[in-house]
């Protein structure tokens, strides 16, 4: 009978060292990302600081929509979504915000005209 509490005892006390081993490492992860993630610079609070240019160029329309000058037509449509879901008049967003955002799409596709809106 010794020897089954003896190898129960030995065995539980394994156990728990591997749930001890395990429990750490995770968290060290968890912190580890954690620490990461703050580190990283947030993507989505980069704005457009400064005016607008009376005629808009291909440079500030990126900016704008935050892509490159050089994006493909589907990477300028899925950002003119994103910009005007978050700045729609509908939605509380302002109607010259999203009349800008609008032209910036309408000049990195090539359809804007030499007319300024405003």
């Amino acid at each position: 009978r010794r020897r089954r509490g003896r190898r129960s005892i030995m065995t539980s006390a394994a156990v728990l060292g591997l749930g001890f081993a395990a429990t750490a490492l995770t968290a060290r992860q968890l912190i580890l990302a954690g620490e990461a993630w703050m580190l990283a610079p947030p993507k989505l609070r980069q704005f457009y600081k400064g005016g607008f240019d009376e005629q808009m160029s291909r440079r500030e329309a990126a900016l704008i929509l935050g892509i490159r000058e050089s994006a493909a037509k589907n990477k300028v449509m899925e950002a003119h979504r994103k910009v005007m879901m978050a700045n729609h008049p509908d939605a509380g967003g302002s109607p010259f915000v999203s009349t800008k955002v609008n032209e910036a799409k309408e000049v990195l596709l090539g359809k804007k005209t030499k007319s300024g809106v405003f």
